[in-house]
């Protein structure tokens, strides 16, 4: 594996085609792991990205503390047969002047996240408009985790052109439910018994669906479950569609339940689809 840090090195680094790409912010789990899994097995050539983006925190969010650990990381990618790694830091990523905004309009980028994170979609799209065109993948890999993040960038791709295609790999989930996340290394070890309580909410939901019950009912369902974990400042507990996010108030196939909030240490997030 090949490690590069400037624009110019991954330029020559780069085969003309069979690029399969996975972007990530380092602190490498087996979330991300599972993305290079799927993007070795589906393409000659592997590249992933490290870069903590700075314009996708907002003001008082983490991005100074941000779990960091490049050795590491580029020994898990080594051993997992990625060919180039991109690390950046960022003045390569956004040299003196840089000016340019990528925005996506809508209530994809409006509710649930964007309403919670004023900006971070547009830095999420900035970041990723200009990775895609650094390394011209001919496809790329995120995490359905981040499910709305997903559905920014798949919309992005559509809208401008992207010669890309999005492939979305589904959650990996410890035994209990918690969803893999970087973030999930500031849980206090009693917080971390409790956090379960996203995934057991939106389980809770599913079972309410399948049973026959209304959008209604299944969320009532998941905030019962929720309540019992007074530590857990719910940021909002919704069931969407799956391609607009919009919230529901009858079933539609693949609806998608949705939930985030705050324990002392960390924000989570996760989502279910709750009715197949």
């Amino acid at each position: 594996m090949r490690t590069v840090s400037t624009v110019a090195e991954l330029r020559a680094a780069l085969p003309r085609e069979g690029v399969g790409f996975v972007p990530t912010m380092g602190y490498l789990h087996r979330g991300h792991l599972a993305l290079v899994e799927r993007a070795r097995r589906e393409n000659p050539f592997v590249v992933v990205s490290i870069f903590v983006n700075p314009l996708q925190f907002g003001p008082g969010e983490d991005y100074h503390r941000y779990p960091r650990d490049l050795e590491r990381d580029r020994a898990l990618l080594q051993e997992a047969g990625v060919d180039l790694l991109f690390a950046p830091g960022v003045e390569e990523m956004y040299p003196e002047g840089f000016a340019t905004r990528v925005q996506v309009e809508g209530p994809l980028t409006a509710l649930w996240e964007g309403a919670v994170r004023p900006g971070h979609f547009q830095g999420v799209a900035t970041v990723v408009a200009r990775l895609f065109l650094l390394v011209q993948p001919q496809r790329a890999y995120f995490g359905e985790k981040d499910y709305q993040q997903l559905l920014v960038v798949r919309r992005m791709v559509r809208d401008l052109g992207f010669p890309v295609e999005v492939v979305g790999v589904p959650t990996v989930r410890e035994e209990d439910g918690l969803a893999l996340s970087s973030r999930n290394v500031y849980l206090s070890p009693e917080t971390r018994k409790k956090a379960s309580v996203l995934y057991r909410a939106l389980s809770a939901m599913r079972e309410v669906a399948l049973k026959g019950g209304s959008v209604a009912e299944a969320l009532r369902a998941g905030e019962g479950v929720l309540a019992e974990v007074p530590e857990f400042r719910k940021d909002y507990l919704a069931i969407v569609h799956p391609e607009t996010l919009l919230p529901l108030s009858d079933w539609v196939a693949g609806a998608r339940g949705i939930v985030a909030g705050r324990f002392p240490e960390a924000r989570l997030i996760d989502n279910l689809e709750v009715y197949p």
